[in-house]
Order: C-alpha cells, then sequence, then structure tokens
C-alpha cells in the first residue's frame, strides 16, 4: 500500500478493480484541519474522469502496468492498430487515444508503449519529444527572430500547434508530447 501522500502526476492506483490514473494533484495544509491531496483520476478503461480527496495519511492500492514497445501501423474507422517487434496487432479506438491522437500520422516510425492492464491494452504512450511536418503556416514578419513570437501551424494530420514565428512550410519541429507545446526546429527524420 502506498500513501495519498506519495501520489504523483501519472501514477496509477487500483480502487474497486478498477486503474485510475492519476492527471492533476493538489495539495493542501489548513490550520486545524488534517492534510488533504485534492487529486483529479482518470479510469484507464472506461475513460471516466473523477475528482477526489484523500487524507494525508490514507492508503492507497498502486498499480505496476506491463508496457511493451509498439509502432503505428494503420487506422481503419474509429480503430487504431499499432505492432510489437513480433508483428503482434494490438487495436485501440479513439477514444482510448484521446490524448496521442493529435500526433498520430500515417508513416510516423515512433516507438510508443503500449500500457496494459491484466493482458488487455488501455492505451498507447508517446515519446515525450515526437517530429512532425509543418504543412501550412502563414508567413513570418520581418525583423523578429528572437523565436518568443509564435504564429498557428497546421501538422499533415490537421493538428493546429503554435510555433516560432520564423517556422514555414516544410519545416520539422520538435514537439513536446505531453503538453502539445513546440520545442525547436528539428532535421527530417531519416
Amino acid at each position: 500500500m502506498k500513501a495519498a501522500s506519495e501520489l504523483k502526476v501519472n501514477s496509477v492506483i487500483l480502487i474497486d478493480g478498477q486503474p485510475w490514473i492519476v492527471q492533476k494533484t493538489e495539495y493542501t495544509k489548513s490550520g486545524r484541519n488534517s492534510a488533504i491531496n485534492k487529486i483529479k483520476m482518470k479510469n484507464l478503461l472506461s475513460g471516466s474522469t473523477t475528482e477526489t480527496v484523500y487524507k494525508f495519511d490514507d492508503k492507497v492500492e498502486p498499480v505496476m502496468l506491463d508496457k511493451l514497445d509498439v509502432t503505428y501501423s494503420y487506422s481503419s474507422d474509429s480503430m487504431y492498430v499499432f505492432m510489437d517487434e513480433e508483428y503482434n496487432q494490438y487495436e485501440l479506438n479513439a477514444d482510448d487515444l484521446e490524448s496521442v491522437l493529435p500526433y498520430i500520422v500515417d508513416g510516423m516510425t515512433d516507438v510508443c508503449s503500449a500500457v496494459f492492464f491484466e493482458g488487455k491494452v488501455i492505451s498507447v504512450d508517446l515519446p515525450t519529444t515526437i517530429v512532425r511536418e509543418i504543412v501550412y503556416t502563414e508567413g513570418s514578419a520581418r525583423g523578429d527572430t528572437s523565436g518568443k513570437v509564435m504564429k498557428i501551424a497546421k501538422l499533415s494530420n490537421g493538428t493546429e500547434i503554435k510555433v516560432a514565428d520564423f517556422c514555414e512550410i516544410g519545416d520539422w519541429i520538435e514537439i513536446d508530447s505531453r503538453n502539445g507545446e513546440y520545442k525547436s526546429r528539428a532535421k527530417a527524420p531519416a
């Protein structure tokens, strides 16, 4: 058992036989009351979210999830298929990929992690940094090369992201897949 005070973002706990991932924690200590940890969680099986409050010393049951390296293969309707190095296929609904869906593009070679709970794939995690191509953006304003001025750019799958003003159509950029923020320009993948 683990104390609720030890929970961090992306920790997975078991509640009533269901795995829940911690999305946000907020620790509060007021004068006379005991310390509490307000937690926003998402059910990994159903996708529902909830917020709950734990006392500082409440115990929760941590879950160790199995992970396997996979690559994106193809999509059909709302099903996305990933494949491991032994050519086993794992299908996921678009709902299960909600947070990574904006960064899935045809032909991507990123090695992802399939997350399993009791032998069933429940989600896929992208690498922290991914490289994508800009297919459309407006021209940049002359003179400002500081990189602090941002503009909207569109990726090949239609996802829009704020990039530095000097980025142009055809440039490859690094994106933080956890929050969708532009990091820098990059070289085209080999």
